[in-house]
């Protein structure tokens, strides 16, 4: 142990004694885009000792621009992402136990995939998980940490129950879908999602560690436009979740439905809140990146690889998917859930 973390432990914030902190840890991590692989990288090199990876998705081409796990074969095979991440981190430290899970994050399984670890690490893609994270933690005193990245700017907040302020308090309401750019709208640099998920991690060994140098406030940084700064997130007694501990989204009282469609290789997807698309905003936005035709009551995209019907209350019909998980991240991802 002393020689693969010497660098770590003569470190004085961690020393030996973090050191056996780290190794008898453990993590989950809800998400394995850009800043998931990133953090799961740096805590596996780091020594914690059991670290749980969750995703839903599929490594695709357009993923290795960021996504710093994956290579082509992953892509061109394809495969889940939690699979070929497990498969790079084991060759990093085998003496670390690491779980694959290749999932749906939701209100069924949220607690079981969360109510075993010490911290849970949010690198995730869209606000209804971010929505059960928060929930979750609350209800099973469980620490966690919000990261988020797009285009070249990113988030990070460490959310502490009886603490801190939420993830609720931070956003009292969910911007509906189509209303807010996403990765593939805005785009992503890499340099933005690694820097944000570096940062994650420092605070992942603090937290782990025990350090009192575990940071209270928000964390917002830009890498295009040169800048970085702190916000303090004043916690809402009224709230929610972390003041009146009501968990909306456990209790599948809020959430997607997805639905495959019969011998149509394609999968439904209806948001739970009620919204009115604008399909001009959408179209101006997607059109960058792919074919975009609309009318009063329907927007159509393809890309080549990606195609969806979009109609006006936010439902979509996602065609060409594997399966209910892929159908969810396309509609995360272009049209923003």
């Amino acid at each position: 142990m002393v020689q693969r973390y010497s660098r770590q432990i003569v470190f004085d914030g961690i020393g030996e004694e973090g050191q056996g902190r780290l190794l008898r840890s453990r993590v989950a991590i809800i998400g394995l885009g850009a800043t998931g692989t990133v953090a799961a990288n740096n805590l596996c090199r780091a020594g914690v000792g059991f670290i749980r990876i969750i995703d839903r998705d599929y490594v695709e081409l357009v993923n290795l621009q960021r996504q710093t796990l994956y290579d082509e074969k992953d892509a061109f095979d394809p495969v889940p992402k939690a699979a070929a991440a497990f498969d790079r981190l084991a060759k990093i430290n085998s003496e670390i136990t690491l779980e694959p899970v290749v999932k749906d994050v939701n209100a069924a399984n949220i607690e079981a995939l969360v109510g075993d670890v010490d911290l849970v690490l949010d690198c995730s893609d869209n606000i209804e998980v971010r929505y059960l994270i928060n929930e979750a933690c609350d209800k099973l005193k469980k620490t966690w940490i919000y990261a988020g990245a797009l285009a070249g700017e990113g988030l990070t907040m460490n959310i502490i129950p009886g603490e801190t302020a939420c993830f609720r308090c931070l956003f009292p309401e969910a911007p509906l879908p189509g209303s807010y750019p996403t990765c593939s709208t805005a785009g992503a640099l890499n340099s933005a999602t690694a820097v944000v998920a570096s940062i994650e991690s420092a605070e992942a060994l603090k937290i782990l560690v025990h350090s009192p140098q575990v940071r209270k406030n928000l964390f917002k940084i830009d890498v295009w436009n040169n800048s970085s700064g702190y916000i303090d997130v004043e916690k809402n007694p009224d709230c929610p979740v972390c003041g009146r501990h009501e968990y909306a989204a456990l209790k599948g009282l809020v959430g997607t439905e997805t639905v495959s469609l019969c011998g149509r290789d394609a999968v439904q997807i209806t948001p739970d809140m009620k919204t009115e698309i604008n399909f001009t905003d959408l179209a101006g936005k997607l059109s960058r990146i792919g074919d975009v035709k609309y009318g009063k009551f329907m927007l159509t995209f393809s890309d080549g690889s990606v195609e969806f019907s979009l109609f006006g209350d936010g439902r979509a019909i996602i065609k060409n998917v594997k399966d209910e998980n892929a159908a969810k991240s396309i509609y995360s991802e272009y049209i923003g859930l």
